[in-house]
């Protein structure tokens, strides 16, 4: 019988493009804790109660590399299932990511990132980074959403 205190956990990733000298970029994060410490993906957390996922989204943004944000669309759903060595779930996570419009702010890692930068979206997996699962997927799908949004906000960090 299945343990009914132990359920998925919702997550938010907030995934930001910009046009950085010239190239789209995303803001990725080296993850400071288990279970992916070491490990570059978008930043994002647990979704708190009564906060919607786009919500979570931009808080986490903000709290991991103190870039402000705007949340948008919605790109994609992940299930996130890390198994041990025998096969057994040792959880489960359900993430929603959803494009942030960048307002402000320089991506600095804080909270539990390790560093943050911006990554061309193009070379992603040419940069040496250890990527999570489908990282650079939703970050091809990010760029492609963005370049058919509107620009209201700034695109690029103002430097």
């Amino acid at each position: 019988m299945t343990d009914p205190t132990r359920r998925p956990i919702l997550g938010a990733l907030g995934v930001v493009c910009a046009n950085i000298d010239g190239a789209d970029c995303v803001i990725l994060v080296k993850r400071k804790n288990p279970p992916n410490a070491g490990t570059w993906g978008f930043p994002g957390g647990h979704v708190e109660l009564g906060e919607t996922a786009a919500a979570a989204a931009a808080r986490e943004l903000l709290e991991e590399t103190g870039v402000v944000a705007e949340p948008g669309a919605q790109l994609m759903t992940l299930d996130v299932i890390p198994r041990a060595a025998d096969g057994t779930v040792e959880g489960q996570y359900f993430l929603v990511a959803t494009l942030c419009h960048y307002i402000s702010g320089e991506p600095v890692p804080d909270d539990d990132a390790l560093e943050a930068r911006w990554v061309p979206v193009a070379q992603i997996e040419d940069q040496g980074l250890e990527l999570l699962d489908r990282v650079a997927e939703l970050a091809r799908r990010a760029q492609e959403v963005w370049r058919d949004v509107p620009r209201s906000a700034p695109t690029a960090p103002i430097t």
